[in-house]
């Protein structure tokens, strides 16, 4: 299997790009966002407030991991993803524009909105939430380019079995995000 090579540079343009779609999205009327294309299928806003339940699970890690990575020098190098992290991080990227595995959710990523919280409040603070944590994405690679990131790792969300330098953390974070932007455009195509 090829070498998964991370930039900074590279995630933070991909990084912009989804952020961008996620803002044009809350132009769209109440009803599209709120609306799920099936049963027991999310809705674009139950999409994205999945992606900030996802994100704000990481954020301290992402923090606290910065903060114990020393300073460097010199300029930053592409990062090689390992073998392991490469898997984990090419499930989750799309493929074109499709999603290569459906995969079940586990309960504490669920986005749980009930019918009364659908409104323009809560669909507003979901949105501001997510360009917020995303933010905060955009900071910690930024910052990461004067860090040495080879020397501390983060367990993932779903526990110990997958532990991330902070590049390929990042990298997982945005494949997720994409993953996920395909997820939305294939339910306003549904809805629409």
């Amino acid at each position: 299997m090829a070498g998964l090579f991370i930039s900074p540079e590279n995630q933070i343009q991909r990084l912009n790009q989804i952020t961008n779609e996620i803002a044009r999205l809350k132009s769209l009327p109440l009803s599209l966002l709120t609306v799920p294309p099936k049963p027991k299928a999310w809705s674009i806003i139950e999409i994205i407030a999945h992606l900030n339940i996802a994100y704000g699970l990481y954020e301290e890690k992402i923090n606290g991991a910065l903060a114990k990575c020393p300073n460097k020098q010199s300029e930053t190098e592409p990062f090689k993803a390992r073998a392991w992290q490469r898997f984990v991080i090419n499930g989750q990227r799309p493929k074109g524009n499709v999603r290569k595995w459906k995969m079940k959710t586990l309960k504490k990523f669920e986005p749980l909105l009930s019918p009364e919280n659908r409104n323009q409040e809560q669909i507003s603070s979901i949105f501001d939430t997510f360009q917020t944590h995303y933010g905060h994405l955009r900071q910690a690679i930024l910052t990461g380019r004067n860090k040495d990131l080879s020397k501390v790792k983060i367990t993932s969300a779903i526990g110990p079995i997958v532990r991330f330098y902070l590049p390929e953390c990042f990298e997982f974070l945005l494949c997720h995000a994409e993953r996920h932007l395909v997820q939305i455009n294939e339910t306003k195509e549904m809805i629409s």
